[in-house]
């Protein structure tokens, strides 16, 4: 049966081919794929404190400021000639991956014997990528080693940035385990005026951007923040509509995720891999329209949830 294993052994396979590329112009960045390529093979083997020991040496490695920018791979002339031949019909490669995301993960649910149903979705992503690889190959004419050059050369651009995601979500866990939520809580309610909604609702809604700008992902802000206010306060206090309230108390959590470089595959990644010489220049940007989105959320929270 193919399960989720399968996927981890594939991006192990992909972040070891980057180290193997880079490890003689590039040492530092060839030991920091190289690592992550070991988490994705062996972390189910390593346990807690090799984990531990894997991740302070992402940390290390990322945090001394050397992992530099990757170079080589298709000259931007050749690249460029490439897009004018081919224009946007070039996007029929990426738009293979979700189209075969969406057709496995109905396919698939189907196919218990064969794929682990519970990760389908998954599976399913992986095996866009590998059929996007593989188009993309055959119709550009390019060598076995071009999208690996290439996809080394874009993941050096983007650095320690590129785990941020997996480390965020981590947090966000550790801090539901930890009980955060209900510190929070008890903090926040002794701030909210006795018996305003209004309060409350600002309360949650506010929370909800802040916890997601530290955390960079509102996933990870949306348990901290529900058991804080959410449950206590909105539903069993005031009687909300816990659909409406936690529906749009994600959408308030989203406005954060636009206006903090925690959140680094929206705001970090998209910067660097446009090489802009402002890395802040995409969230500065949505600062804009994030903050009248964040207003809008907490009033239609005030207006729709409460009956």
């Amino acid at each position: 049966m193919i399960t989720l294993q399968w996927v981890y052994a594939l991006a192990g396979a992909v972040f070891a081919a980057y180290a193997l590329l880079g490890m003689r112009e590039r040492p530092l960045n060839a030991a920091f794929w190289a690592l992550l390529a070991l988490s994705m093979w062996a972390g189910d083997w390593l346990g807690d404190l090799g984990n531990g020991i894997l991740v302070l040496g992402l940390v290390g490695l990322g945090s001394v400021g050397r992992l530099s920018r990757g170079e080589g791979g298709v000259p931007p002339e050749h690249r460029q000639a490439r897009a004018e031949r081919f224009g946007n019909r070039l996007f029929v490669i990426a738009l293979i991956i979700p189209a075969t995301a969406l057709a496995g993960t109905l396919l698939f649910k189907q196919m218990p014997v064969w794929i682990d149903g519970k990760q389908a979705t998954l599976i399913a992503l992986a095996l866009g990528v590998l059929i996007a690889l593989l188009a993309g190959c055959l119709w550009l004419r390019a060598g076995a080693l071009v999208p690996l050059q290439q996809g080394r050369r874009l993941m050096d651009c983007v650095g320690w940035a590129a785990i941020l995601p997996q480390m965020l979500a981590s947090l966000g866990a550790v801090f539901a385990l930890a009980g955060v939520g209900d510190v929070v809580g008890g903090i926040v309610q002794q701030a909210i005026p006795n018996g305003s909604l209004l309060g409350a609702v600002i309360a949650y809604g506010l929370g909800m951007a802040l916890f997601t700008m530290i955390m960079g992902n509102a996933f990870a802000a949306f348990p901290v923040m529900t058991a804080a206010i959410g449950i206590p306060l909105l539903v069993r206090t005031y009687h909300g509509d816990p659909a409406i309230i936690c529906a749009i108390g994600m959408l308030a959590g989203f406005c954060g995720t636009l206006m903090t470089p925690m959140a680094a595959n929206f705001n970090l990644v998209p910067a660097a891999l446009l090489e802009l010489k402002d890395k802040h220049g995409v969230i500065k940007r949505q600062v804009g329209t994030a903050v009248p989105l964040l207003i809008v959320n907490i009033l239609l929270i005030y207006w729709l949830a409460f009956p």
